[in-house]
């Protein structure tokens, strides 16, 4: 019984490991889509830490400008991450889906970026922007 035990806790620890060892970079995968019901949708989304999918305007110089919409996240995979639109987008419009954190703000569970503040602000992997690009439809 003691070795049953024994190697059922060596699987779990061996299982762990291998799960730590096997962590999932943070990303943002969406394709361009019809957004003329107000929202946006991310296929997925791999967060660091809780945190939100934020929707930026942009263009063919791909700088983030500013936030039309966003949608919370938690820790991990996020499937079908849905952020409604608080700004009429049209045809041809390019849209940022981007990972930002829940740091330094005043309230936890409460957006409170503005373009260039440090409050819930972008997430960096290698000094690179976590995100993605869509084109509206």
């Amino acid at each position: 019984m003691k070795s049953i035990i024994a190697a059922i806790g060596l699987t779990a620890t061996a299982s762990a490991a291998l799960a730590a060892g096997h962590a999932m970079a943070p990303s943002v995968s969406a394709m361009d889509q019809d957004v003329s019901g107000g929202t946006v949708t991310a296929d997925a989304v791999i967060a660091p830490a809780n945190g939100w999918m934020v929707v930026h305007r942009t263009d063919a110089e791909m700088k983030p400008g500013p936030v039309v919409g966003y949608a919370p996240l938690r820790h991990g995979e996020n499937m079908d991450v849905t952020a409604i639109l608080q700004e009429d987008v049209a045809a041809g419009e390019m849209l940022m889906l981007m990972v930002h954190g829940e740091d330094g703000g005043m309230t936890t569970g409460g957006f409170e970026y503005t373009l260039g503040a440090s409050e819930d602000g972008p997430i960096r992997v290698d000094g690179n922007l976590v995100m993605t690009v869509v084109t509206a439809q």
